[in-house]
């Protein structure tokens, strides 16, 4: 695999909460922990380096996880037998993005295989044993940042308030036959609108609890592969 060193620099941020227990088991306290989001990030990258791409992807998805080929697909299923390519996509997280309660996190960063480069937006969910699986993949625009990324951006959402529920959003609101799902984090501090039109073109957007208020932070709409 391609070793790589990136400098970590994340804010840390928790929810007061009390301890119980739920399933039988002690519940997870809920506070951000972005630094975890980004291992698992980068776990993910090195395990389809040493194991083969659809393999790494089985392995780390987590329960009902999405994905898109271009139109959207359950990954259990359309991964099932998949033969690894001989030449793994390479990828690189640039930001994350994670709820208060750090029951979800978002990484958004770059793609690279032979003959092309890309960005993407991953989605990840804490598990009740407190490692992140992904549960949406999309891959964005085709195109390379101007300039390399020393550091990992990293934000956690605001713990005050009551953020208010966020509707379906999309961009063409004509096209009546996009495929729109919109999903929120368990305090709904984060998130997120995955849309396929019908055309092929995909589109991404993800919002943050900030100052009162949910701040666009992430918005692509991706062309036709």
């Amino acid at each position: 695999m391609k070793p790589f060193t990136l400098l970590l620099a994340l804010a840390a941020a928790a929810c007061v909460s009390g301890q119980g227990e739920r399933d039988g088991g002690p519940r997870l306290k809920p506070a951000a922990n972005p630094s975890a989001v980004i291992a698992a990030e980068i776990g993910f990258n090195q395990l389809a380096q040493a194991k083969g791409q659809w393999t790494a992807f089985r392995e780390t998805a987590a329960a009902g996880a999405e994905m898109f080929v271009p139109e959207r697909v359950k990954a259990a299923n359309w991964l099932k037998g998949r033969a690894n390519p001989p030449i793994p996509v390479k990828w690189q997280p640039l930001a994350v993005w994670s709820s208060c309660d750090g029951s979800y996190a978002v990484t958004h960063g770059e793609w690279q295989r032979p003959g092309s480069t890309g960005n993407f937006a991953t989605v990840w969910q804490r598990q009740k044993s407190g490692r992140y699986k992904w549960v949406l993949d999309m891959s964005l625009a085709n195109e390379k940042n101007a300039a390399p990324v020393e550091m990992i951006a990293a934000q956690v959402a605001d713990c005050g308030g009551t953020p208010p529920a966020v509707g379906v959003a999309v961009a063409d609101p004509t096209d009546r036959t996009a495929d729109t799902v919109t999903s929120s984090s368990d305090d709904g501090t984060l998130s997120w609108t995955s849309t396929v039109f019908a055309s092929g073109q995909r589109q991404f957007v993800l919002l943050v609890w900030k100052g009162g208020k949910l701040d666009e932070v992430l918005a692509a709409r991706v062309p036709v592969d």
